[in-house]
């Protein structure tokens, strides 16, 4: 016992889904049972880094016209902390939507002018209109909504996943996420690799980001003068050294290393085959836009995010910077909008097509919305908005949603949430539950803590979307 780590002590004595996590770790099982039947499969999350306008996209007020100039309430804003970007305004006056807005389908969704392709699927959607959150500021929000806590170091929501269902594909990563900058302001807010992070839960199950380019995964391919025979002969050698230190000290991070070995030489041919678009029919590069060919665009990772769907991995996450308009929102949101209205549109619409939108869960939407006053003089062209977590909209489709439904309401100023609440957590909660698990008896030991997505606050699941 002198040689157990910490993390090897906990490992054995883990019960439950930890337990089977590491039983699969050390050649058992290659899947965690769900609580019960799922509803999805797989998710893939269009993560819009920045923070969104929901005022300017999704949530129509018609009486906002009326109030245009007014000066924002006090009792509206209700003491509400600001970020020191307007904290120091002597005055909030109310910012009306310089965009049209149409309702679209049978369902009679309001949509901006800004996303007519969105507006074109608006019956295959759920918009949820009463998210909120706690944080104020870029990097506490992203990692809240990501992980379920501000504080860096817990692990992601495609880790949980991966660390609970395993994979569909024993040949790619169960997590895998892509990363573009947008038009709308760049460079966006920064993204840290943490943020799809495995925290306390095994490394194997951290997210693998896949880059542009000819090497979409660095140090995957052999270097020159090695072949795949030389590596295969290294990598046999490495398990067995790795094997005696598993065996002498009980580590399970040794058992890891050979998992992960092993799927990097998997992958040096799974990964050439995913991001070969030489397949896709014309028609398929139309559906998602003229960026679909350009590589790291926010178009072409969609087109991959199928793909990877396809073949089974269990989530996918895409973060697309560029929605922090703070100033020239007229311009920038237009940009920015146009980066990434038809691909996302034509994600739903092409997993439809091939009978797989019923079992996968598509998720839009950022870590925070925008203040409905102006942030800088009233009509300026170089105005924007503020952050806001008090109230934002996520849209969601497939995976056991209901769709054409809109779940939740805001006040006449979008400020505060009027009816129909989800909290980040909330929202969390939901994702798991359609994959078959309950959040609350999804946990993991660490520090003494049976750890969960979301965290030791209740949380529900959103029962009134589900289908």
């Amino acid at each position: 016992m002198m040689g157990l780590t910490r993390r090897a002590f906990l490992g054995r004595s883990a019960g439950g889904l930890g337990a089977m996590a590491l039983s699969r770790l050390l050649g058992g099982d290659e899947s965690v049972v769900p609580h019960f039947a799922p509803k999805a499969k797989r998710v893939v999350y269009l993560f819009q880094s920045g923070g969104p306008s929901h005022i300017d996209l999704f949530d129509y007020k018609p009486v906002m016209r009326e109030l245009h100039g007014q000066e924002l309430p006090a009792s509206v804003r209700g003491g509400q902390r600001v970020t020191g970007m307007t904290a120091g305004q002597k005055s909030f006056p109310v910012l009306a939507p310089p965009f049209e807005f149409k309702q679209h389908g049978e369902s009679g969704a309001w949509v901006s002018e800004l996303m007519p392709w969105t507006a074109r699927i608006a019956d295959k959607l759920c918009f949820l209109k009463g998210v909120h959150t706690d944080a104020i500021n870029h990097d506490p929000a992203i990692t809240t909504i990501n992980t379920g806590a501000m504080q860096p170091g817990k692990a992601s929501l495609g880790s949980w996943l991966s660390y609970g269902l395993g994979s569909e594909n024993r040949d790619l990563p169960s997590y895998l996420v892509l990363l573009s900058q947008g038009t709308g302001k760049d460079p966006g807010q920064p993204l840290f690799s943490r943020l799809w992070g495995s925290g306390f839960l095994p490394p194997s199950h951290q997210g693998v980001q896949l880059r542009p380019g000819a090497n979409p995964v660095l140090y995957l391919q052999n270097p020159p003068g090695v072949d795949a025979s030389t590596r295969r002969a290294l990598l046999d050698d490495l398990a067995k050294l790795n094997g005696r230190h598993a065996d002498a000290t009980g580590d399970p991070e040794a058992r890891t290393r050979i998992d992960q070995y092993e799927m990097a030489f998997r992958m040096q041919t799974s990964v050439p085959d995913l991001t070969d678009l030489s397949t896709e029919p014309e028609e398929v590069f139309s559906l998602y836009g003229p960026d679909a060919r350009k590589p790291g665009t926010y178009a072409a990772n969609c087109l991959l995010a199928r793909r990877m769907l396809e073949r089974g991995v269990r989530m996918v996450q895409l973060f697309h910077r560029g929605w922090d308009q703070h100033l020239n929102l007229d311009r920038e949101l237009r940009a920015q909008s146009l980066d990434t209205d038809q691909p996302s549109a034509a994600l739903v619409s092409d997993l439809a097509r091939l009978g797989l939108l019923e079992d996968t869960l598509v998720v839009w939407g950022g870590e925070f919305g925008r203040t409905v006053y102006s942030q800088g003089k009233l009509g300026a062209p170089g105005s924007g908005r503020d952050h806001h977590g008090r109230c934002f909209t996520v849209w969601m489709a497939g995976g056991g949603i209901k769709p054409g439904i809109t779940h939740g309401a805001t006040d006449d100023w979008s400020y505060n949430v009027a009816e129909g609440g989800v909290h980040v957590n909330d929202l969390n909660a939901t994702i798991l539950h359609q994959l078959g698990i309950d959040h609350e008896r999804f946990t993991y030991p660490y520090l003494g803590l049976d750890q969960r997505l979301t965290g030791v606050e209740e949380s529900r699941v959103v029962r009134e979307i589900l289908a």
